[in-house]
């Protein structure tokens, strides 16, 4: 009887744990179908309605890296995010729209679309999908990505994200200070269309990391000139006056760059001390997590030897 009784007994655990994980199961699939297939967002411009689990995201801006380090699926973005090689493979069978292209995005079946308060024909936008727009630099970059967060039912991803992105960032401006000296300056400028641009400490290309979270100063030239609007517009011939100890040089591949090669230039400081350090400017447009983490590591590299 004993022999007989232990198998018997191993068969009733055995049964009762089947049913304790099919219970659970059970209970998981309810709670999945308990939630709420929409919410209320409250965007700047009032309450939407959006999808709790948006799972065919069109972004119209430059929220595109904000999306994707939330791990939610798009099926449309701008150009500047599709043209950004730290997005291309995420990106990779993601069609390129425009807020004109309202039949390519009919197409696609959005369930969400993010945009700027800028964007063209939100009314006709609305009508394919829900649609939230933010007037850029409103919110501060971190802010902005916490406000994504919410959008995408992710809130706590986004607030976990920063946190930690902060503490790191933080970090790596004691080392640097520690490196260059605390009252050594940093510049950032870019090139485009033949033009030439200072950028204050919010305009993206690093500039938030560096004097936001670093604490590196800037050079007063630019503080006058930059800070205020975000960037400013300077011929080559006055970029001396601009110039920090270090530059940071987000340089456009496409555009013409014979500027390095004038006298002038050689002889800023920075260029003679080899205190250069050259980006490409299709990767530091934006101030995404995607690429915030890569310029984060850039200046680590660059600064540190990291």
């Amino acid at each position: 009887m004993k022999k007989l009784f232990i198998p018997v007994l191993l068969v009733f655990v055995l049964i009762l744990s089947a049913c304790s994980e099919t219970t659970g199961k059970e209970k998981d699939k309810e709670a999945k179908e308990k939630e709420p297939e929409t919410f209320t967002y409250e965007s700047e411009n009032g309450p939407v309605e959006v999808p709790t689990n948006p799972e065919k995201v069109i972004v119209l801006s430059s929220f595109a890296g904000n999306v994707m380090a939330l791990d939610v699926n798009m099926v449309g973005v701008d150009s500047w995010s599709k043209m950004n090689p730290r997005f291309a493979e995420e990106l990779e069978g993601v069609e390129e729209v425009t807020a004109e292209s309202l039949e390519k995005i009919i197409e696609l079946e959005p369930d969400l679309i993010i945009g700027l308060s800028n964007t063209q024909n939100i009314d006709k936008l609305k009508e394919i999908a829900p649609t939230v727009t933010y007037t850029y630099g409103k919110l501060d970059y971190l802010e902005q990505h916490i406000e994504i967060g919410k959008l995408l039912n992710k809130e706590e991803a986004a607030r976990d994200w920063v946190e930690d992105f902060q503490t790191r960032a933080q970090q790596a401006g004691d080392d640097i200070r520690a490196e260059i000296g605390e009252d050594a300056t940093v510049s950032v400028i870019e090139n485009f269309d033949k033009q030439l641009y200072v950028f204050g400490d919010n305009w993206a290309r690093g500039t938030e990391i560096l004097y936001q979270e670093m604490k590196l100063k800037m050079p007063e030239k630019v503080k006058e000139m930059a800070l205020k609007d975000g960037f400013y517009a300077m011929s080559a011939e006055v970029l001396p006056e601009y110039a920090g100890d270090y530059l940071i040089f987000s340089k456009n591949p496409d555009t013409d760059n014979s500027f390095q090669e004038t006298d002038t230039y050689k002889n800023i400081p920075a260029v003679k001390n080899d205190q250069v350090f050259e980006a490409n400017a299709k990767e530091f447009y934006f101030n995404d997590p995607v690429s915030l983490e890569f310029q984060l590591e850039f200046f680590k590299e660059k600064f540190l030897g990291e």
